[in-house]
């Protein structure tokens, strides 16, 4: 497995990792299927806000697993605080993708000068709670039934990572 930025060669790999979770998981809340110009547009997006999109490829070049971060929330008291995305492909569970991907994910947040990591996962998604809880993430909330998929009300669990350990939002992480 390599882990590297994704390029636009790797439009379609992640376009189908994604439409898969769509139809056949609750990691997506979204019941809508993209088409590659969709993916091609955000893949865009990340690298002009200057976010990584990461890829994982197997031996043969295709895309197993990505991963990004962006914006936890559009204001600017915000700034320092980041919310990642990790899809693994469906035949590729438990692999140790995701955490590679995770682990990349963090670091480049670090390298930027984020402080903390947020994450949003489906409470029922108890594999991908206890990975994030390896990495350090610790859950600091819960959102009874704020969304709804398959006919059923869902739970969202956030996680928290904080990055560094800057009492001084207006200081450099240290190196």
């Amino acid at each position: 497995m390599q882990i590297r930025d994704a390029n636009d060669a790797d439009i379609a790999g992640i376009t189908a990792i994604y439409n898969d979770a769509v139809v056949n998981t609750a990691a997506i809340w979204n019941d809508t299927q993209v088409d590659i110009d969709n993916r091609r547009l955000w893949l865009q997006d990340r690298r002009k806000l200057g976010y990584p999109v990461l890829v994982a490829t197997n031996d043969h070049g295709e895309v197993v697993g990505y991963a990004s971060f962006g914006d936890w929330r559009a204001f600017d008291g915000y700034r320092h605080t980041v919310e990642h995305s990790v899809y693994v492909r469906n035949d590729q569970y438990r692999s140790g993708i995701g955490k590679a991907l995770m682990v990349e994910l963090i670091e480049r947040a670090r390298a930027i000068g984020k402080h903390a990591m947020v994450a949003g996962i489906e409470a029922g998604n108890a594999a991908s709670i206890r990975l994030h809880e390896k990495l350090g993430f610790q859950q600091v909330g819960l959102l009874p039934q704020v969304g709804t998929k398959f006919g059923r009300w869902l739970d969202l669990a956030f996680l928290q990572l904080l990055l560094d350990e800057r009492t001084d939002p207006d200081s450099k992480p240290a190196a």
